[in-house]
């Protein structure tokens, strides 16, 4: 039998999701999400799941510690049939609202190692893994995924799958592993699921704004919409889907507000002995994406991308955002042409493995 999903904040309006994102999605980001204004449902970045792998601890902490008062959703990537079986028991003693399995990542590393997105070159394979995960979990099970590897030829034997297994929520992300974050997204093969699918189904890709989300629904009759880097850019952007599927004004943003939101991502963000400069090229990451909305010719990125400590962040922060009369200028709700946040490579001796800052372009 299937589970019910968690009540939306406004019931009856489209729900809306904050999408795993790895280095993105931790507490902290889901707790300055919520102060402008939480979606109805998170998901955390997901645990990888090996012979070797225990849940990791700082992602057990965004269920753990999570004070939002949303529920948070427990991603797994994995294929092995056991330790996926495993993991997710050992998450179900914890408060999530459900378990998620990954079946979109595009990074290389990792479809590569035949999880995430590569597993959709294996329809035979996801429908054990989701056998086996619908044996282990008795509540809500979800997947979120992409509409092929490298063209859409499996896409409606997934689909089909998701309906065999009793899958209670699909997040669909219109584009192919192979077209990562590049192309236009295929709202039409969204519509497809939406039409094929017997859950609820989550659009997912390109929901840059709230007046896109409620185009988004109208077009593909998605349940909700699910929105990643966007939120990392605009994180007023579920209070503003929730006003504009109300059909009321959207409230607009300031540069003023958008500097509060950089002081606070970068106080939440803060870890005890981590280097003031390490600190610093992480927020460049999430800047790379706020900057898309700051101004039309990429100024901001320009000299943001130059710092390399605090007291240099927040003084291009307060030159860009608060000086000569820009804190009354508007904070624009869709990146303005051609300003890209290009991936960041601040962190040269890290390990990107996937679907992480590093990875995730506009």
């Amino acid at each position: 039998m299937s589970s019910a999903l968690p009540a939306p904040l406004v019931p009856g309006q489209p729900l809306t999701a904050l999408a795993p994102m790895q280095d993105v999605t931790d507490l902290a980001f889901m707790g300055v999400v919520a102060h402008y204004g939480a979606p109805d449902y998170f998901f955390t970045e997901f645990f990888r799941v090996h012979a070797q792998s225990r849940p990791e601890k700082h992602i057990l902490r965004s269920i753990d510690e999570n004070a939002t008062g949303r529920p948070v959703f427990a991603q797994l990537i994995g294929e092995d049939l056991g330790h996926l079986a495993r993991t997710a028991e050992e998450l179900l003693r914890h408060n999530v609202a459900g378990i998620d399995l990954n079946l979109g990542c595009p990074a290389p590393k990792v479809y590569k190692k035949n999880v995430g997105g590569g597993l959709l070159r294996d329809p035979a394979r996801i429908g054990e893994i989701l056998a086996c995960l619908r044996a282990i979990v008795p509540g809500r099970f979800t997947v979120k995924m992409r509409i092929g590897f490298d063209d859409t030829s499996p896409f409606d034997r997934v689909l089909d799958l998701v309906n065999e297994h009793r899958v209670d929520l699909l997040s669909v992300h219109g584009r192919t592993v192979k077209e990562m974050y590049r192309s236009e997204v295929h709202y039409d093969h969204i519509a497809h699921a939406v039409a094929r699918a017997r859950c609820p189904v989550l659009a997912n890709g390109n929901v840059l704004s709230a007046a896109r989300a409620v185009a988004v629904v109208a077009e593909t009759r998605a349940a909700g919409v699910m929105i990643g880097r966007h939120a990392i850019r605009n994180p007023w952007i579920f209070r503003q889907c929730r006003e504009a599927f109300a059909g009321r004004p959207v409230t607009p943003l300031t540069l003023a507000d958008v500097r509060n939101y950089v002081e606070r991502l970068y106080r939440a963000t803060q870890v005890p002995g981590l280097a003031e400069l390490l600190h610093v090229n992480k927020m460049k990451k999430y800047l790379n994406f706020v900057g898309q909305g700051v101004d039309p010719t990429g100024a901001f990125l320009h000299d943001m991308r130059r710092t390399a400590s605090e007291a240099e962040l927040f003084g291009v922060c307060d030159r860009h955002l608060l000086a000569d009369g820009a804190a009354a200028r508007e904070f624009a709700p869709e990146p303005y042409p051609g300003v890209i946040a290009r991936p960041n490579c601040e962190t040269p001796n890290a390990v990107a493995d996937g679907c992480s800052l590093d990875t995730v372009t506009a």
